[in-house]
Parts: C-alpha cells; structure tokens; sequence
C-alpha cells in the first residue's frame, strides 16, 4: 500500500509537469511568464504616469534620460524643458495666459513634469470630473481630451476648441463590471 501511494504521488506530479507547458502561458508561447529572472540589472525603459504626457513634452533626443530619472528628479531636471515646449505649442499660455485651473505655464509644467498618477484615498479618483482634477484616474476618463484642453483650451476651456478634443469619447468596448475591469481584447 505504501508503494501504491509512493507511484501515485510521482505519477501525478510527472502529470502536473506535463499538463503545465509553455504553451499554455499567454503570450507567444515562449515561456514569456513562466521563469521569471530575478537577477541582474533593471532598467526603466518608459514612463506614463500621465498618458501623452512624456510624448508630448519631453523632447526626443531626451526621452530616455526623461524614462530612466526618478520622479522625485524629474521636476528639476525637465520642468524647463515642458515649459519651452508647451509655450511652442500653446498660444494660450503667451503673456501669462492661464488655463482652466489658473494656472500659468511655469505652475503647470512644474506640475506635469513629475510624471506621477496622484491617487486619492478619500475623495472620487478621476482625471478630471468638472470638479476634481488628477485625484486618479478611472478607466472610462477621457485622458487625452482632459490634457488638450489644459493645453489649448485656455482659462475656459474654449480658447482653441479645434484643438482642444481627440473626439473619442469612450472606449471600443464597454469596460466590465468586475475584475479585471478591462474589456476583452478585439
């Protein structure tokens, strides 16, 4: 009995390895998930805390440095440079113009060169609602319009409105009602 029991337990462990290939994880079959390394160095290859945000701001030849500096170094290092790039961009900042939230070009690209998401633990987390702005973001938020109109829509919202909407106004597929909330893929 106990040789029984002994032939057992190796058969269903050679069925256990067997049944859990590389090819059942998803991705390219490859092995992609199945053995992580978890040795050597790491390099942080992009940051997006603020969707568009890097695209649209950090100047190429910069792009790397910008994805490898630290937030808590990157106000420092870049808020010059999404300064000059957003006054080249936006008219609605020359002479001191503000934006929606009032703020000028040097208050606002202080604020969005530090590429983080701020979340907040006790209030609506959202991008912007109409009334609370970075507090989140949820999935249905229309990240790219919130960031044109702060960009172009100047102390109203209307200062460029032909630049000021990407006019997709939600996603291809309704997101889920539980984890994990993302649609399925097309």
């Amino acid at each position: 009995m106990k040789n029984l029991k002994l032939v057992s337990g190796y058969l269903f462990s050679a069925l256990l390895l067997i049944a859990c290939s590389k090819n059942d994880v998803p991705g390219n079959g490859e092995g992609v998930y199945n053995n992580p390394v978890l040795s050597g160095t790491y390099i942080q290859e992009d940051q997006m805390g603020r969707p568009a945000v890097n695209t649209v701001f950090v100047s190429s030849s910069s792009k790397d440095e910008f994805n490898r500096t630290t937030p808590d170094n990157q106000g420092n290092a870049f808020q010059g440079m999404f300064e000059a790039n957003l006054l080249a961009l936006s008219p609605a900042y020359a002479n001191g113009g503000l934006n929606a939230l009032g703020m000028d070009a040097t208050t606002f690209t202080t604020v969005l060169a530090t590429d983080v998401l701020n979340v907040s633990l006790d209030g609506t987390t959202t991008f912007y609602d109409g009334t609370n702005l970075l507090t989140g973001r949820a999935l249905a938020d229309d990240v790219i319009t919130v960031e044109l109109l702060l960009i172009f829509g100047g102390e109203d919202f209307t200062e460029y409105p032909a630049l000021s909407n990407d006019h997709v106004d939600e996603n291809d597929k309704p997101f889920l009602t539980s984890f994990p909330y993302l649609a399925s893929p097309w």
